[in-house]
């Protein structure tokens, strides 16, 4: 699968990815919904003869190709394709026209194949031993079923706009004669059934274009921008809370509530309801109880929710899973955020026990040692993740000396997030005429205190990484430290030497702030986050330098990250990149980075506004 290059289609859990030439051939390509995968082929074809002249995706739901048959100079027969994408399935429309003076037939045989596999095992997860699906006459059309083991009844239903010539043990085969001059026109239907779809008001494209007023548009970056505008419309989930931001495309299609917070945050002021209607689900399903399994708490905001056969039937914790520490905070910053920008106090009231439940959490068990700093203690491996903050990667929390972190970890942005949601605890309270404000703004100065004594790093000029379960610092060069500047912890007589760090050769690559410093021992610029620059990452960090006065800075970043998106034959930021030194050329890719990714969206428009 390569992303860059791909065919990527979505409408709310649904997605379509296929190859270069729109067609869904094997591999990890496929038709998902809700965490599984309905069709593993869905493949056209025409002929040896016949070449891709046209692929284009003129937004993230619609299909546009032209394949012909081309004999000498000229075009004998051409097709166009249509497909036309939605949350329910798609109508694939092929227009087939005889351009040459004589008679022909035109076959077109439809290659079917249908798993229902969860997308952990179209990842590479152990597969579940499943009977062949077999193609099921179902009236004038067909229909591809599944019963999961939970006894959860999943179909996909092919209805053609005419007979097929041929019903063949691979598919459907249509054969259609053509005068010169002719044309004739073949529409398939595809519509996707699971009981797990919930009917819930979306917003079409045009609404939520109209919702941006971004005067850049027309300054050099508009194709960018209008991409990212367009993604993030297309990545919306359509929930009964309201408008989520999945993650990203395509193992992320799914409400996780890191990404989902920061997005929204990102994307404010533009179409506030997308944080609302984020804020309301994480608050609908905010931990209650403990359960050691799922790591869900009381007051915890969770992680991600999925809804395959291996999630639903507990052969993997992610049905609703809480191993995260940063989204509980987070879900604090966005609330905030939300009425800084709107000055409403409505949201603010109807979530009060929501964000008090999470206030709670992190003092209580959001801190299992009680010294003050927000902790996790790590999934053992194969039973969820080991490491949950957003370098979620099993070796990222490394010592200089490459050894990596164990026990109780306290990493230094979480520290940041809590410091920025005790201070909106504080404007809540005082905001609703309420006592309290001046506690908690007490308790975000000693946190503010205590979390620079023991993660400075003097001789690095930076801030620890985390501290390890015995209170020892990870003493390495990281993009973290950069986040602290964004929410607000980091002392001002500090900052200009933490900047200064950050825009050394040993973190700051022309593209983007390394997450793992440049000779550092586990340092590979081409790993998950040892190294790599995450475009979203590095857009917190030009937010911190805004905030404590950084203008210069804030614009070199702002520039970089757009110098990315365009150097991208998509125009897209990808989610990651390698950490190699900015050359004269387009960035080295990480092999494997989802595109279009929300944060990464977001984060353009974030920009615009520092």
């Amino acid at each position: 699968m390569d992303l860059s290059k791909d065919v990527v289609l979505k409408e709310n859990y649904s997605f379509f990815v296929a190859d270069g030439a729109g067609q869904i051939t094997g591999g990890e390509h496929g038709l998902y919904n809700r965490d599984t995968r309905f069709l593993n082929r869905y493949c056209w074809r025409f002929g040896e003869a016949f070449e891709t002249l046209l692929l284009h995706t003129p937004r993230p739901d619609r299909l546009r190709a032209h394949y012909a048959r081309i004999e000498g100079p000229s075009q004998t027969v051409g097709i166009q394709r249509h497909l036309d994408f939605g949350a329910r399935g798609f109508d694939d429309r092929l227009r087939v026209e005889n351009t040459s003076p004589e008679p022909v037939e035109v076959a077109l045989t439809l290659e079917l194949g249908a798993d229902f596999v969860d997308m952990f095992e179209a990842r590479g997860w152990h597969r579940v031993a499943r009977a062949p699906v077999a193609l099921e006459p179902d009236g004038a059309a067909f229909r591809l079923r599944y019963r999961a083991e939970d006894g959860l009844e999943t179909s996909v239903r092919l209805a053609p706009s005419q007979p097929p010539t041929a019903q063949e043990a691979t598919g459907l085969r249509f054969v259609l004669p053509l005068q010169p001059g002719e044309v004739k026109v073949l529409t398939l239907e595809v519509t996707l059934h699971n009981p797990l779809a919930v009917d819930a008001p979306g917003i079409s494209y045009e609404s939520w274009r109209a919702g941006f007023d971004v005067p850049a548009l027309s300054d050099g970056h508009g194709e960018v921008l209008a991409r990212a505008i367009d993604d993030l419309r297309a990545l919306l989930l359509f929930t009964e809370h309201g408008l989520y931001p999945a993650a990203g495309i395509p193992w992320y299609v799914a409400a996780f509530g890191r990404d989902a917070l920061l997005s929204a945050y990102m994307l404010l002021p533009h179409h506030p309801e997308v944080a609302e209607g984020t804020l309301r689900f994480l608050a609908a399903y905010q931990g209650r109880t403990h359960d050691p399994v799922t790591a869900e708490a009381p007051g915890k905001i969770l992680h991600e929710v999925r809804y395959g056969e291996l999630s639903r039937t507990g052969k993997v914790p992610f049905r609703r899973y809480y191993g995260t520490v940063d989204a509980t905070p987070l879900f604090v910053v966005l609330l905030h955020e939300l009425y800084r920008v709107t000055g409403d106090l409505a949201l603010v009231r109807e979530l009060k026990p929501n964000w008090e439940a999470a206030l709670a959490w992190m003092l209580e068990d959001g801190d299992p040692d009680g010294d003050g700093f927000l902790e996790f203690v790590g999934a053992p491996m194969g039973q969820g993740l080991s490491v949950q903050t957003w370098k979620d990667s099993h070796d990222s929390m490394s010592h200089a000396d490459g050894y990596l972190a164990s026990g109780a970890i306290a990493g230094s942005e979480v520290q940041g997030y809590a410091y920025d949601a005790f201070e909106a605890a504080a404007t809540f309270y005082d905001a609703l005429g309420e006592a309290g404000g001046d506690r908690w703004r007490a308790r975000a100065s000693e946190l503010k205190e205590r979390f620079h004594e023991a993660f400075w790093v003097e001789e690095l000029q930076t801030y620890a990484m985390a501290l390890d379960g015995d209170k020892c610092p990870l003493r390495v060069h990281n993009s973290n430290a950069g986040q602290l500047l964004w929410t607000g912890i980091v002392p001002e007589a500090v900052a200009p030497r933490l900047v200064a760090t950050l825009f050394s050769e040993t973190n700051w690559t022309g593209w983007g702030f390394r997450t793992l410093g440049r000779g550092e021992k586990r340092y590979n610029p081409v790993s998950y986050h040892n190294g790599s620059v995450w475009p979203h990452d590095t857009a917190l960090v030009a937010g911190g330098l805004a905030r404590y006065g950084f203008a210069a800075e804030a614009a070199r970043v702002r520039e970089a990250l757009f110098d990315l998106a365009h150097s991208q034959a998509d125009r897209r930021l990808p989610e990651l990149i390698a950490g190699y030194e900015r050359e004269d050329a387009p960035p080295v890719p990480y092999p494997v980075a989802c595109r279009p990714q929300a944060w990464d969206a977001a984060a353009l428009l974030y920009l615009l506004r520092l």
